[in-house]
């Protein structure tokens, strides 16, 4: 059972290590259509990066992986989360 646990924690290491562009598309599994605000552009884990000749990459932290172009404004996944700016404000220690 200490294998299978270190295996799986072993090939996370090894996905998180990654680079940005060798991460999987996410797909129907994961992402689901919405029709609300509740899409992956507002969500706190999407992320865009510069990838190569500077073409936007859209990335989910929390699943660690890609989002194709266009479905981060009409999809969203179960974990789905506000964004914290959104919750708390820029600078909440200071408040």
């Amino acid at each position: 059972m200490g294998m299978a646990g270190s295996r799986g924690s072993s090939s996370l290491g090894q996905r998180l290590d990654a680079p940005i562009e060798e991460w999987p598309y996410l797909d129907g599994e994961v992402l689901v259509p919405a029709r609300s605000r509740k899409v992956c552009m507002t969500c706190h884990w999407f992320r865009h990066h510069a990838g190569v000749n500077c073409i936007p990459l859209l990335t989910c932290q929390l699943h660690q992986g890609l989002i194709a172009q266009g479905e981060h404004l009409t999809s969203r996944c179960q974990g789905w989360t506000d964004d914290m700016v959104r919750q708390q404000g820029w600078a909440p220690e200071v408040a």
